[in-house]
């Protein structure tokens, strides 16, 4: 007797989402694919988005760092800025590499990778439109992991030389003098720390009067220092009013803010947002409807208005992290074939890879105190630290809040070097319901950063002491 779907689970989206939820169907003995639109599979993650930029970012520390050990050691001393060739030398080779990884898992699980665009028919089935024409494949389940893409630039057209998205940034074919970036969301705020090192004049223009406001704002005020020290120029509580092109030569864009300030400049990047690539499904088709961004309300189960259908990562919203992506699209896939894999974890890390890069885990202060939990700081600073000064970086700062009464651990910030992987060690204290006492007792190899667990620990057991 014939299966009555030709699959039992098709993931819209090979990203970290629909990678991982079509791996987990087929471990679990079910007939998966994923249907990619992209040259490869990967989705945006791989493509424009985590893996080139952070390649990138790789690329400009190692030549920021070259750049200052020219000032004290002259045969260290670099020519010049380095091309855009130069730091995107790494990109592609990484790139395919990463590829050539998810491929291969894919293939080892018996998942199948249908190219093309897909759409819905009806509830259990799409239409995969690609240049070798058009074939329809139903499903049991099916999941939307359609992920994101940059919002359209207001009242202008990017050309991708002198208006740019955040797509643009990893096909650069070289570096401006000056660039307003406009959003000081977390990728707005990567790229100017990124362009800032590398010497480029960045204007950042947002909206609200501190950028970045899930973090903890003492970490903030730390980036925006740093970044003021490499003539970063801050437009904060400002908006952009219109936009008009200088033909030139060469051509440049003119910015008029809404209090009158204007802004020539080389390029701008427009970093205001993302809308979720739902356009295309057809959802109506299915009996789904998306929100004006795009976005697919779900349960906590991942699982949309209609039962059978799924959808996680970026398209539904908060957090919009590669990490949580992955770990959601794993937890619909169980619960489309009746899995008991409990909830999403409560604590997951955050990591911004601006230059200095900065991660959380846990609650910052601002909303402790919003909440009234009684609590207390524990600080450690990169430069009381060996490996901080080994590693030339003397403006880290670590910190770890403790609730007050029981001494449990209720979040980490770090602004750093190496933050992204230290706050893991608190990511699993915290998890486990640890506190104070573990810190206290726990060796930490030296010279490393993760002595900062040390050190912040005791200054919080001062502080704790009366």
């Amino acid at each position: 007797m014939s299966a009555p779907y030709d699959f039992d689970l098709v993931c819209i989206g090979s990203g970290p989402a629909g990678q991982r939820a079509a791996v987990q169907a087929a471990k679990l003995g079910r007939r998966a694919a994923v249907v990619e639109k992209r040259r490869s599979v990967g989705g945006a993650c791989i493509d424009t988005g985590t893996i080139p930029s952070k390649t990138l970012r790789e690329a400009v520390v190692t030549f920021s760092g070259l750049a200052g050990k020219g000032e004290r050691l002259p045969w260290a001393r670099l020519e010049g800025r380095p091309t855009c060739q130069q730091l995107f030398a790494g990109v592609d080779s990484v790139v395919a590499r990463e590829v050539e990884v998810i491929e291969s898992q894919l293939r080892r699980n018996d998942v199948s990778v249908l190219s093309g665009v897909a759409s819905f028919v009806d509830p259990h089935t799409l239409a995969i439109e690609s240049d070798g024409g058009r074939r329809r494949v139903s499903a049991e389940h099916i999941l939307i992991a359609v992920g994101t893409q940059p919002a359209p630039s207001p009242g202008v057209k990017n050309d991708g030389e002198v208006i740019l998205n955040t797509d643009d940034m990893v096909r650069l074919k070289h570096l401006p003098r000056t660039i307003c970036v406009v959003g000081a969301g977390v990728i707005g705020t990567e790229y100017t720390s990124i362009l800032a090192a590398l010497g480029v004049a960045v204007t950042l223009v947002e909206r609200r009067e501190r950028p970045l406001e899930f973090l903890d704002r003492e970490i903030v005020d730390e980036l925006l220092h740093q970044m003021r020290s490499r003539n970063v120029t801050l437009r904060l509580g400002e908006a952009v009013d219109s936009i008009d092109l200088a033909e030139g030569p060469p051509r440049k864009a003119v910015l008029t803010l809404e209090s009158g300030k204007r802004i020539v400049t080389d390029m701008v990047l427009f970093s205001a947002g993302r809308v979720a690539g739902t356009e295309p499904l057809n959802l109506a088709a299915a009996g789904l409807e998306a929100d004006e961004r795009g976005r697919v309300r779900v349960d906590a189960h991942f699982r949309s208005a209609v039962p059978h259908i799924f959808a996680a990562g970026d398209v539904i919203g908060y957090p919009s992290l590669a990490a949580t992506s992955s770990e959601q699209g794993r937890l619909a896939a169980c619960a489309a074939f009746g899995v008991d894999a409990g909830p999403m974890a409560a604590h997951f890390p955050i990591g911004i890879y601006s230059i200095p890069e900065i991660s959380m885990v846990g609650a910052p202060e601002h909303e402790l105190t919003r909440r009234k939990v009684p609590y207390e700081v524990g600080v450690a600073r990169y430069r009381e630290i060996a490996r901080g000064q080994i590693l030339g970086d003397h403006a880290g700062m670590f910190k770890m809040l403790f609730h007050r009464e029981d001494h449990r651990l209720l979040g980490v910030h770090c602004i750093g070097t190496g933050a992204t992987e230290l706050v893991h060690i608190g990511q699993a204290v915290l998890g486990l319901g640890g506190g104070l006492d573990y810190f206290l007792r726990t060796v930490f190899n030296y010279p490393t950063l993760a002595e900062c667990y040390k050190v912040a620990a005791l200054d919080a057991s001062n502080r704790l002491r009366f």
